[in-house]
């Protein structure tokens, strides 16, 4: 079977359109991946910023998925060296609060006037006297 010059126009012609049009398309970017998310830290940002903006978008879209795990990465990425100097300063900050205290307390004991109990004058206490009243229960019963 020859083919016609048409047929071949119409195939090149075809063939030209796939060609234009595959060179044409953008080509797709891959999507970020977590590492290289965590060590980009502007990109970082430029992928929250844009996922932040278009939340529909950025439910279904890898780039904003990645994002968000790198920043669960780098939050739970804890260097042992600050948080011991963390501590640190902590214990510091927290006894030297105790040492104020205790001196505040301190002085404000020696300022007040101490009282012993067991230095005390005795008072002596009266009864209290009975009512007089010739009504009252208890006179009734006593003088019968």
């Amino acid at each position: 079977m020859p083919m016609s010059i048409k047929s071949m126009i119409v195939c090149g012609c075809v063939a030209a359109v796939v060609v234009s049009t595959a060179a044409c398309s953008p080509r797709r970017i891959p999507p970020m991946t977590v590492s290289d998310l965590m060590e980009d830290r502007v990109a970082l940002d430029g992928v929250l910023m844009k996922c932040n903006r278009d939340t529909e978008k950025a439910r279904q879209d890898s780039d904003c998925l990645n994002a968000r795990i790198a920043i669960e990465r780098l939050a739970a990425r804890v260097d042992p060296a600050v948080e011991a100097k963390r501590a640190e300063d902590f214990e510091r900050s927290r006894e030297q609060l105790r040492i104020a205290e205790d001196k505040k307390r301190q002085e404000e004991e020696s300022k007040a006037k101490k009282v012993d109990a067991y230095h005390l004058p005795v008072i002596p206490v009266d009864p209290t006297p009975p009512p007089k009243d010739p009504q009252s229960p208890t006179v009734s019963q006593t003088n019968p």
